[in-house]
């Protein structure tokens, strides 16, 4: 997915399941934006359905006022389990990057114009930082790298910001992580007539 304009108006998803950090991803994005002086608006939802059902965080990111505050049709789309695939992942629009842990979630990439890339981010927490909470941050690297959306640097000093001081390396390690993961995924892509096909790189070492 090509890097936003400066004028233009990005819409981000980031689902899963409650205690995934769905919410945490979207407000350091929220952060990222803010601080660079983007007009931003974020909102979440998390009802009975919450834990181990389909939640959402979601972020608006606009140079100009934001007259209409609600997500529809997504440019960007992180999905952390099966259950928040299946609800929401249909809405990211088309021309739209869908990002999904291919650990836990089978897509279906049938929607054409739609990049389907599937990263193995749990699989990586625990392997290679033995951390699986950390998760939520790679695939945040992740979705920074694939989508342009922000600088990559400004979402690191948000991460940062956002965490304890004993917890800085391990996040700053894991969304680093998710950087290059993503670029492995990049370079591994490839097209058809439909549109981009699927990705799913494997955890790095493997």
């Amino acid at each position: 997915m090509p890097e936003p304009t400066a004028s233009a108006r990005v819409e981000l998803r980031c689902s899963g399941s409650g205690g995934q950090g769905i919410l945490l991803a979207a407000t350091i994005i929220a952060e990222a934006a803010t601080a660079l002086g983007r007009r931003v608006v974020q909102t979440q939802s998390y009802g009975p359905e919450a834990r181990g059902g389909a939640s959402k965080a979601e972020v608006i990111i606009a140079e100009e006022p934001i007259d209409y505050p609600e997500v529809r049709r997504p440019d960007v789309s992180l999905v952390l389990s099966q259950a928040a695939y299946e609800k929401y992942a249909a809405d990211t629009r088309p021309g739209g990057l869908l990002i999904y842990d291919s650990g836990l979630v089978e897509a279906d990439p049938g929607a054409a114009g739609v990049t389907h890339c599937g990263l193995p981010f749990t699989q990586v927490a625990t392997d290679e930082l033995g951390k699986k909470v950390v998760t939520n941050i790679i695939a945040l690297g992740a979705l920074v790298a694939r989508s342009g959306v922000l600088p990559a640097d400004a979402v690191e000093e948000a991460v940062l910001s956002r965490v304890p001081p004993r917890f800085r390396e391990l996040n700053e390690k894991a969304y680093r992580l998710g950087l290059r993961l993503a670029a492995g995924a990049a370079d591994a892509e490839t097209t058809t007539k439909d549109g981009l096909t699927p990705t799913t790189a494997p955890a790095p070492g493997s």
